[in-house]
Parts: C-alpha cells; sequence; structure tokens
C-alpha cells in the first residue's frame, strides 16, 4: 500500500486540533450520506410505484401479441395454435379480435374498444380473476364484460334483462352503395364487470370469439391478434424466428413493453428525471467535501513541509488529499448505502410510510442495480468534485521546494 494512501486513511480518522475544522469535516460526511442514502431511497420508491403501476397492465396484455405486419386482419386456425402450443418456449395461446365500436344503452353513448375472445383466453391473460362483480362470459350466449368505468358512466347492470347494451360498428364489406344502413348493430347483456385500472376500465369491454365475428362480418379464422403466455427471459428473436414460418403472411411480434410503449417511455423519462434531480442534490452535498478539502490542506500545511522535506513529492501529496476525498465519498456512501437498504427493508416488511389519505401502503422495491447506479454516481462525482478541490495542489508543493 503506497504512503499517500496511508496518510490519508490515517487523516480521516484522526482530528484537527482546530474544532471548526472538524466540524466541517463531520458536517461533509454526513451530507455525503444523507445524499446517498435519499437518492437510494427514492430511485427504490420509484422502482416500487412503477412495479405497482405495471402490475395492473401485466394483468391485461400478454407477454408476446403477434399482428399482421400490414392491414388489420389475418388468418389463425386450429392447426396453427397447435402448432404454436408445441414450441417449448410457448405456454399458452389463444386469439384475439379488437375492434372500435359504439356503445348505446337507453340514452347514453360511448365509444369503446371490443375485445372478442376464445374461451383459452383466460390460459394467457387471467383476466377472469379480475371480475369485480357478475360472471366471466359463459361462451354460449352473446354477453359480454364491461370495464367498471364504462358500466358507470352508462348506468349498466348485471343480468339487466330489461334494456339490452347495443353495439355498433361499421360495415366493413357493402354490398351496395345504394344501402341505407351502413352500420351492423348487436344487442347484448352485460354479465360481468372488470376493474383494473381507471384507463383500462372506462376503453374495453370484452364478448365472446363468435359475437364479434358475427358483428364485424369476418370470416371464421380471421383474427387482429394472436396472444401468447411464454416461458420468462426467453429471447423475442429467437421466438420470432419460430413463430414467423407458421404463418402465411408476415407478422410482427410485440413484447408487452412494445404493447405499452407509450407507458414505459413516460416511466423511463420520470426516472431519469429523479435520477438527475437527486443527483443535483449529491453534487450540492459534495461541495461540502470540496471545503472540507480546502481545509484539511491549510490545516496540514506545516505537516506537509515536513512531508517534503523527508523527501515525498509534489505528485504524492497531492495523492493523499484525492485518497482522502475518495475515502470520504466511498465510506459515506457506503454508509449511506446501507441506511437507505435498512429503511427499503423495513418499508418493504414493516411498512410505517402510507400513501396520503389512504390505507395503502407505499411502494418500495428493493434492486441491486440501484445500489450499483448510487454508488458509482457518487464514486464518479467524488472524483471529479475531489481532483477540482486538489486541482494546482502539485505546483504549490513544488514551489515550497524550491523556496
Amino acid at each position: 500500500m503506497s504512503y499517500p494512501f496511508k496518510i490519508a486513511w490515517r487523516y480521516f480518522f484522526s482530528k484537527s486540533k482546530q474544532t471548526v475544522i472538524n466540524r466541517i469535516n463531520a458536517f461533509a460526511f454526513f451530507m455525503v450520506v444523507v445524499a446517498t442514502a435519499s437518492l437510494f431511497v427514492v430511485l427504490s420508491a420509484f422502482a416500487g410505484l412503477k412495479d405497482f403501476g405495471l402490475s395492473f397492465t401485466n394483468t391485461f396484455d400478454a407477454d408476446y401479441k403477434i399482428l399482421p405486419e400490414r392491414g388489420t386482419y389475418f388468418t389463425a386456425n386450429k392447426q396453427l395454435f397447435s402448432e404454436l402450443e408445441k414450441l417449448p418456449e410457448v405456454l399458452a395461446a389463444a386469439p384475439e379480435i379488437e375492434e372500435k365500436v359504439f356503445l348505446s344503452y337507453k340514452e347514453k353513448n360511448q365509444v369503446a374498444f371490443l375485445k372478442a375472445v376464445s374461451p383459452e383466453y383466460t390460459s394467457v391473460i387471467p383476466i377472469d380473476s379480475l371480475i369485480a362483480l357478475g360472471d366471466w362470459l359463459s361462451f354460449e350466449n352473446s354477453d359480454v364484460v364491461v370495464g367498471f368505468g364504462i358500466a358507470g358512466s352508462m348506468g349498466l347492470g348485471v343480468y339487466d334483462y330489461t334494456t339490452f347494451l347495443n353495439i355498433t360498428v361499421p360495415k366493413k364489406k357493402q354490398q351496395s352503395l345504394l344501402n341505407q344502413n351502413p352500420f351492423t348493430s348487436a344487442p347484448t347483456m352485460v354479465s360481468g364487470l372488470f376493474q383494473i385500472s381507471e384507463d383500462l376500465d372506462k376503453k374495453y369491454l370484452f364478448s365472446n370469439l363468435h359475437f364479434g365475428r358475427t358483428l364485424l362480418n369476418l370470416n371464421p379464422d380471421e383474427v387482429t391478434a394472436v396472444v401468447l403466455k411464454t416461458l420468462p427471459g426467453i429471447s423475442k428473436q429467437d421466438l420470432y424466428n419460430k413463430t414467423a414460418p407458421l404463418f402465411h403472411d408476415p407478422i410482427q411480434l410485440l413484447s408487452r413493453a412494445e404493447q405499452n410503449a407509450a407507458l414505459y417511455r413516460m416511466l423511463n423519462t420520470e426516472h431519469l428525471a429523479i435520477y438527475f434531480i437527486f443527483t443535483l442534490v449529491m453534487i450540492i452535498a459534495l461541495f461540502n467535501v470540496v471545503g472540507s478539502l480546502i481545509m484539511m490542506i491549510l490545516d496540514k500545511k506545516q505537516q506537509l513541509k515536513i512531508l517534503l522535506t523527508l523527501g515525498a513529492e509534489p505528485k504524492g501529496i497531492h495523492q493523499i488529499f484525492f485518497f482522502l476525498g475518495l475515502i470520504i465519498c466511498g465510506i459515506g456512501g457506503a454508509v449511506g448505502l446501507t441506511l437507505g437498504a435498512v429503511l427499503v427493508l423495513i418499508q418493504g416488511q414493516f411498512p410505517f410510510i402510507y400513501v396520503p389519505g389512504t390505507s395503502l401502503v407505499y411502494p418500495v422495491l428493493f434492486e441491486s442495480k440501484n445500489i450499483a447506479l448510487v454508488f458509482g454516481t457518487l464514486m464518479l462525482l467524488g472524483s471529479l468534485s475531489t481532483a477540482w478541490a486538489t486541482k494546482g495542489l502539485t505546483k504549490k508543493m513544488r514551489a515550497y521546494t524550491t523556496s
């Protein structure tokens, strides 16, 4: 171990004769601890909120979705699904038809998206477990399951036999330009209400596949998408290479993140903004380290002259205080990360912070990558601030040796 590091290590633990300098050093160390712990806690809290928010879409979106590369519909017959489920990466596959529809009930109207699905759909997406009132689709009648948002805005009830919900779509295959009715309409009965999130609850309703094809006047094997449940951690490219040859038409394969590209882009932007904001807090805290190093250099001035007399090089003197700054950042960061990790783990196991106005526990998520990110950021900024604080020290030491 070189003598600059040994002396820096000793300076870190030793006290100065000046009480003010001791307080400045203690405050600088304290600020590094607080800034590091704060950044880690905030990143863990955001990760928890992100995981909590995505849990709603994860229960609504498939692991992967196959769409036609061109157009809206493509053919997917029983043989195709049999071949898909033979793939070792695919646990389950199901067809899906999604189309924008116009809903009317009594004197209320609303635009929504209809998802027509088969009985196998729940083996891919467990939407039936999210039914809050009523029952899942019977697949025998023209019943539908709607979100709580749609039901609330239109005043829909479950198993209301007095008034039916009408679903209307434009006719896609007009036989004559003289057709006076360009729309197709079908009455349905609400058998259940699902509840996921505000956005999804007011946007979607479900019906059986036969009802959707009849309403849209589609061929028996036409679908808009094929949803897949797959093994975790599989490669998208490998899955595409195995599924694409099974289709007659070109396809595109979308992961769960790609299905919600706007949501993931927003979350990543927010994560980056929070990181930069609290990195700025860390930079401000490191100014205290800069001030502490400058005061230490002035306080140890006589000792530095003795070291130069004993044969120490000016570059070695510079390294002493550079290492001292890194030691302050390293040990302070370790203490701060330990404190932050303890707080996050306590909140996860024994919650003490709740969402204001509710009984919901504030979500946090302990991630090792946040530890690496916070510590790496601290050491990078600490190295730069320490280098700036000790800038020109080598020249000053050389001036002492020549004077």
